[in-house]
């Protein structure tokens, strides 16, 4: 017992072990981009899972079995939850920036066009709007659950999951199928680039907030969670929500009026 309502951390191996598997992760990648041997780098990622997995581990042990989170440790780690959803908007923001400016004074690089000459860009009324329905129905589902583990209604709310959890994967088979169907490449000048780098980062986001769902999922059967005591179930809603709008201001702005 402590005088004080802060968790001061004890000393864990985890951060270092991650940050030097993260090192050894990109420079595989560029061994694997290079001389196409992927050995190292699939090495690494699985040891980021495992030491990732270990992490968390302790964090959940924490929290819900040793009873450290109290109420002041909750609203730092939510604050915390925010400033790093803030921080992946102004990610985004950057890449809606080179869009807007590449696509509103189209340079004579480009032919003073956009879409520029030979690119065909995608209907948007086909598959982007189908995946629009799919990851708005998601956040229904979403905020469906939320609601009913407030209620205290258990079983509504892992249904509510698993319906957010398909979606998810869904979705992320749509886009898979989109790209495979595209007519154009990540090499097709600025407009293909920014295309790929917007809709394929906001797809990496998609999958890392299903793997946060399935997790909470997991640990709402497991009873962790209860309607006053849920940080991780909350943070995992909010990142789907930020997926969310991210999607759909790509939607308005990429797929609808940049086509």
């Amino acid at each position: 017992m402590n005088n004080h309502k802060f968790h001061m951390v004890n000393n864990s191996p985890w951060p270092i072990l991650i940050s030097f598997t993260l090192l050894s992760l990109t420079t595989s990648a560029v061994v694997w981009m290079h001389k196409n041997d992927s050995l190292l780098m699939m090495i690494s990622f699985m040891l980021i899972m495992t030491l990732s997995f270990q992490w968390w581990r302790d964090i959940i042990r924490e929290s819900t079995f040793q009873g450290i989170h109290n109420k002041k440790i909750i609203k730092l780690m939510k604050w915390g939850m925010m400033l790093f959803i803030l921080s992946e908007i102004m990610f985004f923001i950057s890449f809606f920036w080179t869009f807007f400016h590449m696509s509103l004074s189209p340079s004579i690089e480009i032919g003073l066009n956009w879409p520029p000459l030979g690119v065909e860009p995608m209907k948007p009324m086909n598959i982007p709007l189908l995946n629009t329905v799919i990851l708005m129905s998601s956040g229904v589902s979403i905020t469906m659950a939320h609601n009913f583990i407030l209620n205290k209604m258990l079983t509504k709310t892992i249904k509510s999951m698993m319906i957010t959890i398909l979606l998810g994967i869904y979705f992320s088979m749509i886009q898979l199928y989109e790209y495979m169907e595209c007519s154009f490449s990540i090499s097709d000048s600025v407009f293909g680039s920014t295309f790929f780098l917007m809709t394929g980062f906001h797809g990496i986001h998609v999958i890392i907030g299903t793997m946060f769902l399935i997790v909470s999922t997991i640990r709402m059967k497991m009873m962790h969670f209860s309607n006053n005591h849920m940080v991780g179930f909350e943070a995992s809603a909010w990142y789907w929500h930020f997926v969310d709008i991210i999607w759909l201001m790509l939607y308005i702005s990429v797929y609808w009026w940049g086509m």
